[in-house]
């Protein structure tokens, strides 16, 4: 039995919740109801491709096809993770890749071979899924570590170049930066997994259910992802603080920032790959 589907004309009806969002919106004076309406076009749009692109992937289901496409999603959420962070490092987004990409890929392995016991493990319909879970809070939680570590060291120098002058390494200098960083990332995941099941059910489950999978069974594939991504959030932080901090200070422990830019056209964009 599979999740029933709905037909796109009743998709329609639930433009009408909006109605009243734009009517408050332009009774307070929010001037963003044409930005909501083409936000909620463009969502439409990208997600009917992207299911289309899907159903071609899953029907191909070709492992190097399936490994090339993740890749390819690491390299957008390693961009995106670059341009959202308000601190810039030299080559960071080489940076930021590495420590996206090998931390899921381990987790991602383990959990289509030793949890699930695949007979292919690179099974597009698993794969992607899996991934896409992971590297979507994965992102987030990079970013806020990311933040979070550099800022800290930007706005507490005086203790961090107290600490040198103590005859401090740069790695016992840092381990107190890595620690808050990594507590800002790790604090929403502990609250969110305290509140599962009692207060929130998760999408994962919820779809499996809608499909007409066994409560039980939900739950256990449910457990099985928020440990996953607790592993892979936590691990990309590290790996990602820890790498990038490999070109982050010069030879005299100075934190070394590169300056933001405005950079336009296809130039730009490849200045800002090379980070």
């Amino acid at each position: 039995m599979g999740a029933i589907d709905i037909n796109p004309i009743v998709f329609l009806y639930f433009l009408i919740l909006l109605v009243p969002v734009f009517i408050l919106n332009r009774y307070f004076g929010i001037r963003k109801n044409v930005k909501l309406a083409i936000a909620i076009g463009r969502m439409a749009v990208q997600m009917v491709l992207v299911g289309l692109f899907l159903q071609y992937l899953f029907d191909l289901n070709n492992a190097w096809v399936n490994i090339g496409y993740v890749l390819v999603m690491m390299c957008v959420a390693s961009f995106s993770a670059m341009r959202s962070c308000k601190v810039r490092i030299r080559r960071s987004f080489f940076a930021l890749l590495i420590g996206f990409a090998v931390p899921n890929f381990i987790v991602m392995l383990f959990f289509n071979y030793l949890l699930l016991n695949l007979p292919d493990i690179f099974d597009a319909r698993y794969i992607i899924a899996v991934q896409g879970m992971l590297l979507g809070n994965s992102l987030n939680s990079v970013v806020l570590g990311y933040n979070q570590f550099y800022t800290s060291i930007q706005d507490d120098q005086k203790r961090y170049f107290q600490m040198l002058s103590l005859s401090c390494s740069r790695r016992e200098t840092l381990k107190g930066y890595y620690k808050n960083a990594l507590l800002v990332t790790l604090n929403p995941q502990i609250a969110t997994i305290e509140t599962l099941g009692l207060v929130t059910l998760p999408g994962m489950m919820t779809g499996q259910i809608l499909g007409g999978t066994q409560p039980i069974i939900a739950i256990k594939y449910q457990i099985a992802i928020m440990l996953a991504i607790l592993a892979v959030r936590y691990f990309s932080v590290l790996a990602s603080l820890w790498l990038s901090s490999l070109r982050a200070f010069d030879e005299y422990d100075v934190l070394t920032l590169e300056r933001r830019a405005k950079r336009n056209g296809a130039k730009g964009f490849l200045q800002k790959l090379r980070g």
